[in-house]
C-alpha cells in the first residue's frame, strides 16, 4: 500500500512511498528541493506574529 503525505509547510505539495523508509526518503529529498530557494514559486506557511 503505498502512502501520500503532505508537507504542512508547503501545503501545494505531496510526496509519496511504497515503505515508511521510501516514504521518508522521498520526504527528505522534496523538502531540500523546497528549502534550496532553487525552484521559483514555492508557496510556504509562515507564523504571523502581531505586537
Amino acid at each position: 500500500m503505498e502512502a501520500r503525505i503532505p508537507l504542512e509547510e508547503f501545503p501545494d505539495h505531496w510526496t509519496q512511498g511504497e515503505t515508511l523508509d521510501d516514504l521518508k526518503n522521498h520526504l527528505r529529498d522534496l523538502y531540500a528541493d523546497l528549502t534550496s530557494g532553487e525552484l521559483p514559486g514555492v508557496r510556504r506557511v509562515a507564523d504571523l506574529t502581531l505586537a
